[in-house]
């Protein structure tokens, strides 16, 4: 069995109504899949509303899953310690104030804080709603059939995180109070403020829940947690960073050296340390190691993909949210959809088979979408919109089968003491994946984007009359600059030339010029940067085919699921965030 569903203790005389925690369980891991998901289909509102750059936008969608990621072996031991219920508010309080601080959000600085609140409220919710009612269903196949209901609400809380993002921007877009300024209580703001409500709601009904723990012969892993956190926060710091200092900065280089060191630090603690986060032995086990690569970059190529469709449809082809959130239910239903297909498959399929199959889904989507053109509003030409239904839903149906599945083959690769922490292992891992993909995928789709702009803006400026000085500065202005923040563009440039000693009217010849070829910097800045998310789209194909192919030499031990390993996958089918974006 799973990490969450061991050594539990819930009397049925204890306080409080079972049908209540179920209630509670249901609508925390709904909550906490809404907040994981609304990002997704926002990025490309962020993106113009915030006029963030490269690295801002990246780190709104990565924060959250770092919140998720860093800490998520330790939330379900401090539920087992201090009991679930207990936890259970705390997630629900950290989410009403991580939405809240969304909602009010007017910088990217003020979003990327609100996401690392509102990460931390859902990795707290995952797990802890997953154990409460593992806790209170000792019957194996009873606890089957609630544990699929409860991925099933995790599901449904993917796929009205999109419609809720998309239906709140259509419908209550307010003018602001002043020109240029935000109206912090209208668009898709109100999709924050509805995931706070529900938080309080999660509260309320949690008070009937009954309480559990495990806290006999549990102990927390401090120094293990703290330099396994710090390590993976300044690795993904870095590149993210990376995006629009370069791989070569200082700082980046700087923050790659303290990250591996911290790692380094967290194998020594965990081979020492009587009762370790990850047990490292596990990963001798050829065929669990390689099902642990696996789960890292088949989600890396799933997040990829799903990231690069927020930034290419709505921040660069300029959709409508509405627009984004509907191509979002195609990625994220197919995994509530098919709940009981992917559950008839694992009980009656190698898990194997069907994680390689989704995989090869997953690939196609990726090469397809590679192919589409990007950058160019549909209005002037560009990709329509719906054309982008067809490799999405092969994604969300890939996703759907994969998901489950690496549970599933990850436990039958050990033998059965380690399937507890094989499964919470396998979780951290997937969860790595779900975490690299916006931050690789910012790299990869930045870094060529500002170099495929780098010639023809130089180009477009000298053509312009700009001496070489003013081309060289503003060729430093990376291409999601001049789309979402040209004004700010303009203001840095005539500060620069002013203060560098340019005469007035020299820098208002110099504005004027660079103001009259704004449509054609814009054009080139969207294609380039569609190039850049074209490269993000073939690297997720790679990389699924790699997951694939891997699978195929996974031991054939794993090719018959034990009745363990369909519990297992049943109950981590989408635990801890599987369904991010």
């Amino acid at each position: 069995m799973s990490q969450a569903a061991t050594a539990q203790t819930a009397s049925p005389s204890s306080p409080g109504s079972i049908r209540a925690t179920f209630l509670a369980a249901y609508s925390a891991v709904t909550l906490a899949q809404i907040t994981n998901a609304l990002p997704g289909a926002l990025n490309g509102t962020f993106a113009v509303e915030f006029r963030t750059s490269g690295a801002g936008l990246t780190w709104i969608a990565g924060m959250f899953m770092m919140g998720i990621v860093v800490f998520e072996l330790s939330w379900g031991l401090l539920g087992d310690m201090f009991g679930r219920k207990k936890l259970l508010y705390a997630g629900a309080a950290v989410s009403v104030a991580g939405s809240v601080l969304a909602a009010l959000a007017t910088t990217t600085e003020m979003m990327i804080a609100a996401q690392a609140v509102g990460g931390i409220g859902a990795g707290i919710l995952f797990p802890i709603s997953l154990s409460m009612i593992a806790a209170i269903t000792p019957d194996h196949r009873a606890r089957a059939k609630v544990i699929a209901t409860w991925a099933g609400f995790l599901s449904l809380g993917a796929v009205i995180s999109p419609v809720l993002a998309g239906l709140t921007s259509q419908a209550f877009t307010v003018a602001g109070p002043a020109a240029g300024s935000p109206n912090v209580f209208s668009g898709w703001r109100v999709a924050y403020y509805a995931a706070a409500a529900i938080a309080v709601v999660v509260i309320i009904v949690a008070v009937r829940a009954k309480d559990s723990a495990a806290a006999e012969g549990r102990k927390l892993d401090l120094p293990g947690q703290f330099t396994l956190a710090l390590g993976l926060i300044a690795v993904l710091y870095a590149t993210v960073t990376a995006v629009d200092a370069g791989f070569g900065s200082a700082e980046v280089i700087a923050s790659y050296i303290v990250g591996g060191i911290l790692l380094v630090a967290f194998v020594i603690i965990e081979t020492r340390t009587e009762q370790p986060l990850i047990h490292l032995a596990l990963f001798r086990n050829s065929a669990y190691s390689i099902t642990g690569i696996v789960a890292v970059t088949g989600m890396f190529a799933f997040l990829a993909i799903a990231f690069s469709t927020s930034v290419a449809v709505g921040g660069l082809a300029l959709a409508e949210a509405w627009k984004v959130g509907v191509l979002f239910i195609f990625i994220q239903g197919p995994a509530f959809a098919l709940i009981p297909v992917v559950g008839w498959l694992i009980h009656h399929v190698a898990p194997r088979w069907v994680l390689t199959a989704g995989f090869a889904f997953m690939a196609v989507s990726g090469f397809w979408l590679s192919t589409f053109p990007l950058g160019t509003p549909e209005a002037f030409g560009g990709t329509p919109w719906t054309a982008f239904i067809p490799p999405l839903l092969l994604l969300g149906i890939g996703f759907a089968l994969t998901v489950g599945s690496i549970t599933a083959v990850a436990i039958n690769t050990v033998p059965p003491q380690q399937i507890g922490m094989a499964s919470a292992t396998t979780n951290l891992l997937r969860d790595l994946g779900f975490a690299l993909g916006p931050v690789i995928g910012s790299a990869i789709a930045f870094g060529v984007g500002a170099t495929a702009f780098a010639g023809p803006l130089a180009g477009i400026l000298g053509g312009a009359g700009l001496p070489a000085e003013a081309v060289a500065g503003l060729s430093n202005v990376p291409p999601l600059g001049y789309l979402s923040g040209w004004d700010g563009v303009i203001a840095q440039f005539s500060g620069q030339a002013a203060a560098g000693g340019a005469p007035a009217q020299a820098v208002d010849a110099m504005v004027k010029a660079l103001t009259s070829a704004q449509p054609q910097i814009q054009g080139v800045a969207g294609t380039s940067l569609g190039q850049g998310f074209q490269t993000v789209y073939l690297a997720a194909g790679i990389a699924a085919v790699l997951s694939a192919a891997l699978t195929l030499f996974i031991s054939a031990r794993s090719s018959a699921p034990s009745a363990d390993a369909i519990a297992a996958a049943q109950e981590t089918t989408a635990a801890n965030a599987e369904a991010a974006v």
